[in-house]
Order: C-alpha cells, then structure tokens, then sequence
C-alpha cells in the first residue's frame, strides 16, 4: 500500500507541475495573495488526487463490480433496470464535478439541474445495461441518441446547448466513473462471455447522453438569458497568514459535502452484503478503508480546487483576453489542455482499467496521448470560439458526425472506449480551472457567457472521441497486417524444416503434421543432421548397420 501511494504522489506531481509552470509564468499579472493560493491549492491537489486513487481502487471498483454481478446474477430484466435506475441516480448526486459546474451556472437552481442531471444518467445507465442483456449494437445507440440530442436542441431550447453538454461531460468524474465501469465489467463478465471485453466500456459514455437530453428539456421551464458567474471568488486576502484559516474552513465545507454525496452508495452496499452479497470479512474490512480513503483523498482535491484553482482560472482568463496581443491565449489554451487532462482523477481509473481489460493491448500510455491530444486541440477550438464569439452549433455538429462515421471503421472495444474517454476527459480540472478560465476571457470581451464561455466542456468531451478512435483505426490496421504477414512466415519456415530424408537419402513428402508437433528447437538441430546421409553418399560411405535392416521410416520419435 505504502509503494502504491508513493507512485501515486509521483505520478500526480508529474500530472500537476506542467499547469503550475504554466500559470507561474504569467504571475506577473496576478496578486501575490492568489499566487500562494494557487500553490498550496497545487499541493493539496496532489495529495488529494493520490489517496483517492488508492481509495478509488481497494473501494469504489470492488464495489461497483460486486454490485454489477449481484445484479445480473438473477437475469431478471426488473431487477437489472430498477437496481440500475436507482444507482445511477446515487452515483450521479454524488459526483463532485457536477457540484463544481452547477455552482457556476447562474440561470437554473442548483438542486434542480442537480435532479435533471441524475434522472437523465439513471435511465441511460439502464438502457446500458439493457444494451448488454439483448447485445444490441453500440454504435447504433449512438447515432439514435445524438440525433435525438441534436433534434430536441434545435426545437426546444438551443440557448440550453452548450450547458446541456457541459452537464454531459461532467456526469463521469471521480466517483461514476470507477463505479460504472465496474459495474459495467461486473454485468458483462456474468452476461457477455467471450464479448465482455467489448461489454465492459460504453456504459459511461451513454451515461452522459442522459443530461444532456434531460437539460435541454429543462431548459424549456427555464431563461438562459442569464447574464453573470455564479461561482463567486473568495475575497481578496489581506496577508499570506489567513489562507491557513481559508483552507480549512473550506477542508470542513468539502467533507461535509463528500460524505453525504457518498453516504447513499455506501447505504445501498451495506445492504446489499446484508442480504445478498456477503462478501469475506477480510475484502469487506479492505472495502471501507478504501471508502475512508476516498472520502479523504476526493475532500483534500476539491479544497486545493476550489480555493486555489477556480479563481486563479477566471482571473488569469481575464487579464491575459485584455492584453494588445490576446491571441497568445489560443496557443496557451492548447498548451493547458494538453497537460491538465493528465490531472483529471477519473481519467488514471480508466487509463488503468483499459489496459487491464485489453491485457495491455491498449496501454496506459496510448491513451494518455491519445487523450491529451484530444483535449488540447478541444481547448484551443473553444478559446477561439469564446474570442469570436462563435456559435457552438458550428464545432459539436461536425465534431460528432465524424466521431459517429469513425463508428463504420473503428474496432467495437476501441468505439466504447473512445466515447467513455470523451466523458471521462471533461472532468473536475475543466470544470474547475478550463471552464472558469474562459469565463474570464468571455467577461473581458464582452461575451454571453451562457452561449459562449459554457460549452468548452462539450467540446473537451467531442475531440477525443475522434483521436481515440484514430487510434483504434491504425490499430485494426497494423494488426491486420501482421496477419497478412503471418501464414507466409509460417510456410516459409515449413518448407524449409518440415522435409524429412529416409536413410537411403531420397526425399519424402513434406508431414504437415508431423512438423507442426515438431518444436522450433528440435527442428534446427534435425535441418543440419539431415544433409548427413547425402554426404556420406557422396564420400562413398554406406549407412549405419541398424540403419540398412530397416526398409520402413524409423519410429516418429526416432526420425532424423
């Protein structure tokens, strides 16, 4: 354990020091009260991140896959969708990405958007699992529910959009993330057979179509000519002594809100080993110190984010959109987004669970940049949007119609994969550092913040569903090409081992399968001991004794 949250210090620290770089760079233009904020919040975003990826892996996982299994084991329908409504809904309230974006959207009560968000993840997370059950084709759920997406937007309440995709991308955070895709390799394993590979990814991504149609249809009841930021900075601080006190009060706040978020989960888990699950008392025991480590490590993350990265993201975006060579913001915004992704807990849960399931086909490396990539280019687009004021409609159409034709050519592991790291990417940085970001650039400008500076988390969780599958593609590419490779080699290799020689020299027919039972080992040696008889017949020698009283091939574990 003590090795493990080292490598996790290691690996955050690694994640977190390109942003602290970035921002150091222009902290000529910020106060040096927010400047120390921003480093201890850097400190405590390193330390939270990595005791929760410890507690993510000894709780969250083993509890979304006992919870998964359990609900599939009676194979009734019933049970499978109300069980699947009911966590949805829990793990969604509890994600703390949502409780992130909707502190910043001044147009709709929080505890509202807060329900629409649940009720929508909670029915697609049953239409996931149902797709499971009947094997339904992925890709066709796709192209249904984004053509339906796009369809009730452009009727009903298109102001909606970009914060109707904003809640989409934030629905898979810390939290859902480790505990759908459990549950969704949980369900597969008992359901899929030799498909769960493809089974267990998916799950997230149509879990983030659910809010989306459901705050569009919210949007209906709802203004979106809201003008301002929610989210309000904490005041100025007089001297470096307060932020002790300021990091404290807002430890207090932040744990308060982790555990009654989790307090459901843990409810539903702790009843379900009561009556059904009644796991060991040694994983049990290692289940709620994951739970305490959760709790720990997600409260330590949400302090350093709150108070030390969210409003150094709207006052850096603000000072640096008034400079006379502001475009310096659209390579910056690429550099941002290539480096913070690697900071999104939720994105080294599924990093790691990929190459788990593939057997390291896919290794954490490969979607690392496949990712950053994605992001960074996402990023830069939506700062030019924010600058030109450009409609979002003119970025996520083309942006999903190429993600859903990659969907022809794209291996079915790599499409779920692909369309779970969209979600997976627009996590808590985004919502807590990117999208304050713009805001500030769009308040310097003059812009709708509702039309303009929301959506840059939509368009985070767009391009990588294009990059990753870009991946898949070449993937399904190289790999056909090694088997096209493949049987040459092998006959090659037959022609030249699987030719025996009888003892008077000549020839025999090639033994197929004589010589697939032969080892590579045994081969070599039986190549150069062949040619033997051949030379003693040129030298006018004669075969051995025992040889000549044989007209029969020797036995096969005799032959030469």
């Amino acid at each position: 354990m003590r090795d493990t949250l080292i490598d996790s210090l290691k690996e955050s620290t690694q994640s977190v020091l390109p942003i602290c770089a970035i921002v150091l760079a222009f902290s000529f233009v910020l106060p040096l009260t927010t400047v120390a904020l921003f480093l201890t919040g850097a400190v405590l975003l390193v330390i939270g991140l990595s005791i929760f990826t410890l507690g993510s892996d000894m709780a969250m996982i083993p509890m979304g896959e006992a919870i998964g299994s359990e609900l599939t084991r009676s194979k009734k329908i019933g049970w499978i969708a109300g069980g699947g409504l009911l966590i949805g809904v829990v793990v969604t309230i509890a994600e703390p990405d949502l409780q992130v974006l909707t502190k910043q959207v001044p147009a709709v009560p929080d505890d509202v958007l807060v329900g629409a968000v649940a009720l929508g993840a909670g029915f697609f997370l049953v239409l996931a699992l149902l797709r499971i059950v009947f094997q339904i084709n992925l890709a066709h759920l796709f192209i249904i529910s984004y053509a339906l997406v796009f369809l009730v937007a452009g009727i009903f309440s298109p102001d909606f959009l970009a914060v109707a995709f904003d809640s989409g991308g934030v629905t898979t955070g810390p939290i859902t993330v480790p505990f759908i895709l459990a549950l969704g390799m949980g369900v597969s394993t008992v359901l899929s057979g030799k498909n769960s590979e493809e089974d267990s990814f998916g799950l997230c991504a149509l879990c983030s179509i659910g809010p989306i149609l459901a705050v569009l249809i919210m949007g209906i009841f709802y203004d979106a000519s809201s003008s301002g930021f929610a989210f309000e900075s904490p005041a100025e601080l007089d001297s470096l002594s307060q932020i002790p006190l300021l990091y404290a009060v807002q430890f207090v706040a932040s744990l308060t809100e982790v555990v009654e978020v989790l307090l459901p989960i843990m409810t539903i888990f702790i009843l379900l080993q009561i009556l059904r699950l009644r796991l060991s008392r040694t994983r049990l025991i290692k289940i709620f110190v994951g739970i305490i480590y959760t709790i720990l490590g997600l409260s330590i993350f949400l302090t350093g984010v709150n108070v030390g990265f969210m409003p150094v993201g709207r006052f850096l975006g603000g000072h640096i959109a008034k400079f006379s060579h502001n475009w310096v913001l659209i390579p910056l915004s690429a550099v941002l987004g290539f480096f913070i992704v690697a900071a999104e807990p939720a994105v080294h849960v599924l990093n790691k669970q990929v190459e788990d399931i593939t057997s390291g086909a896919i290794s954490q490396r490969v979607m690392q940049i496949g990712l950053s990539v994605g992001v960074s280019l996402a990023v830069c687009l939506s700062m030019i949007r924010i600058m030109y004021q450009i409609d979002i409609w003119y970025f996520l159409l083309p942006g999903y119609a190429i993600a859903l034709l990659q969907t022809r050519f794209t291996p079915k592991v790599f499409t779920a994969i692909a369309f779970d790291s969209g979600g997976v990417a627009a996590g808590t940085m985004a919502a807590a550092f990117l999208l304050p970001f713009g805001v500030g650039v769009c308040e310097a400008l003059g812009g709708n913040i509702m039309t303009d500076a929301f959506g840059m988390i939509a368009m985070i969780a767009t391009l990588p569903l294009i990059t990753i599958q870009g991946i898949g593609i070449l993937f399904q590419y190289k790999s056909r090409q090694a088997a096209a490779l493949e049987p040459q080699v092998t006959d090659d290799a037959s022609d030249a081992l699987i030719i025996d020689i009888d003892l008077d020299g000549g020839e025999t027919e090639p033994q197929p399968d004589e010589a697939a039972a032969d080892s590579s080992e045994e081969a070599i040696p039986d190549t150069q001991e062949s040619a033997l008889p051949e030379q003693n017949e040129a030298a006018g020698e004669q075969p051995e004794p025992e040889a000549e009283k044989e007209h029969d091939p020797l036995p096969e574990e005799d032959t030469v």
